[in-house]
């Protein structure tokens, strides 16, 4: 993957920090109308049964028995229960390139026959001729081109569709797999772990939040309506009696680093307590909960195993885990190790 190392700064800052960055839903049924709050959390056998017995493993059990029991100091109204976690790199794997970009690519291919043009025309040439070092140096004009040809001038039901048809068939080109396949069983059965004892868990990702709103429901049970992501504008029109919301080419929101806190205060209105990630993408969402007065717990998912996923941090083109690593160490936050602290990294190696 040498040849993508240089393309960090183009694919992660300029296409998604600039325009999107840088598993059936459990349901916590209410008991009786009542004001007062059961005096224990909610019992489970073992909610994290794919994760080893570790100080990661333990930590979370602990905030989360601390935090839902009445009469402990560290106990968390339920409209405070918020968990914000990141996508990529965090619920499912994000090598060698976002999955996001792959679908970009993929667009432009399927689009090609309505373009002959574009075989003789950058940045397009490029990618049907799948030449990731001349893509490369079309720079941010040919990059965001594509962003723009495949994301923009559509309606937002158009995108979810095409969005929708994509990940249902769509294969990982090293993995063999698709890419909802992709994602980490011992964070779907920590997201619902949270879900039965009353915590609103959010998807807070530097990708398009109308990217993954059309599946993260059916892949993670977080419902559409708790995923905050990069945006680009969108218009509305009514005409003959249709009423339509447009994509425009522009940009709204860039929900990466920085942009993770203004995400969180726009769409939730609440500082979380307890915050996911994998990356020095993530810092500032983990400063954020940081600040937060209520008893608050910081999670890291190092990508330490090289077998069954794969092994990057500090120097790689993707997912970054550099200064954020540093800090984490420093401060005590939780840092889970993928090799040793998870028992299966994807759901199909349990039927294996």
């Amino acid at each position: 993957m040498k040849k993508l190392s240089t393309l960090h700064s183009y694919l992660f800052i300029l296409l998604f920090a600039m325009v999107f960055t840088s598993c059936k839903e459990q349901t916590h049924t209410q008991e009786t109308a009542t004001t007062t709050e059961s005096e224990h959390p909610k019992e489970i056998a073992d909610p994290l049964p794919s994760w080893n017995e570790g100080k990661a493993k333990q930590a979370i059990i602990d905030f989360v028995t601390n935090s839902t029991t009445v009469g402990h100091p560290d106990f968390i109204e339920k409209s405070d229960r918020i968990v914000t976690t990141d996508n990529d790199g965090t619920l499912w794997s994000e090598q060698p390139m976002y999955f996001q970009l792959f679908f970009a690519l993929d667009r432009i291919k399927a689009l090609a026959p309505e373009h002959p043009e574009w075989k003789n025309k950058q940045p397009y040439k490029a990618v049907l001729e799948n030449d990731m070092k001349t893509l490369m140096a079309q720079g941010e004009k040919g990059l965001l081109e594509i962003v723009m040809t495949t994301h923009a001038g559509m309606s937002t039901d158009e995108f979810a569709g095409i969005v929708k048809d994509w990940i249902g068939t769509a294969e990982h080109p090293i993995k063999k797999k698709k890419y909802t396949e992709l994602i980490f069983q011992p964070m779907l059965e920590l997201v619902k772990y949270f879900q039965a004892n009353e915590f609103k868990t959010f998807i807070v990702s530097g990708g398009g939040i109308e990217f993954m709103r059309p599946w993260a429901e059916e892949v993670y049970g977080i419902p559409s309506e708790n995923v905050i992501g990069s945006s680009i504008k969108t218009k509305y029109s009514y005409n003959d009696g249709k009423p339509t919301i447009t994509r425009l080419a522009e940009i709204d929101l860039i929900d990466d680093k920085d942009g993770k806190p203004v995400g969180i205060n726009r769409y939730i209105g609440r500082k979380p307590v307890v915050a996911i990630g994998n990356s020095d993408g993530d810092l500032q969402m983990m400063h954020w909960a940081e600040s937060n007065p209520i008893k608050n717990l910081q999670i890291y998912v190092h990508h330490t195993d090289s077998i069954r996923e794969w092994k990057y941090d500090r120097q790689s083109h993707i997912g970054t885990f550099d200064k954020a690593l540093d800090e984490a160490t420093d401060k005590g936050w939780d840092i889970v190790d993928m090799a040793k602290d998870w028992k299966v990294i994807y759901p199909y190696e349990l039927k294996n």
